[in-house]
């Protein structure tokens, strides 16, 4: 059984997940080695829906091995990973509120995420509300991971 960390960007998933387990798999660096290209011009090019197909694969296969997991922030969005979701029992939802988010998305200059970019902070705070109940839907565990430090929440997590 995998165990899954969801949340929106800038909770820490990939962070956290390195520090439970250096050998973790990070899905959306899967996703580009397997599509060839980054997602968001794969997205450019073949559409969300061709994306969400993929996804769904990536994330079933993800879901048989004994590995720590770290999701991409839109992976809730399908309903088909929703439903994958539910049948794994170790998802852990990071849960941040929202201007801790953006402020933690807005300094990390070194990844500067295309959700961020192309939206204002109001779209992008109504993709956070959407998500979130999705996250909640699926998780097992949740996490308010605001004040916490990533050494904190992966102490928590072990």
């Amino acid at each position: 059984m995998a165990k899954v960390l969801l949340g929106f960007m800038g909770a820490g998933k990939s962070t956290v997940a390195r520090g439970l387990d250096p050998d973790f798999v990070d899905m959306d660096a899967l996703l580009e080695d397997q599509l060839g290209m980054p997602i968001a011009r794969f997205f450019e090019e073949k559409g969300e829906e061709a994306f969400r197909q993929i996804e769904s694969q990536v994330l079933a296969d993800l879901l048989q091995r004994d590995q720590v997991v770290s999701t991409g922030g839109g992976v809730v969005i399908s309903q088909r990973n929703r439903d994958l979701l539910k049948t794994n029992s170790d998802n852990i939802y990071l849960k941040a509120d929202f201007e801790t988010l953006y402020q933690r998305i807005a300094a990390d200059k070194d990844n500067q995420r295309p959700l961020f970019l192309n939206n204002s902070k109001e779209e992008l705070r109504d993709i956070f509300q959407e998500r979130q109940t999705w996250y909640e839907e699926v998780a097992s565990r949740v996490l308010d991971v605001t004040k916490l430090s990533p050494e904190e929440i992966i102490e928590e997590l072990r």
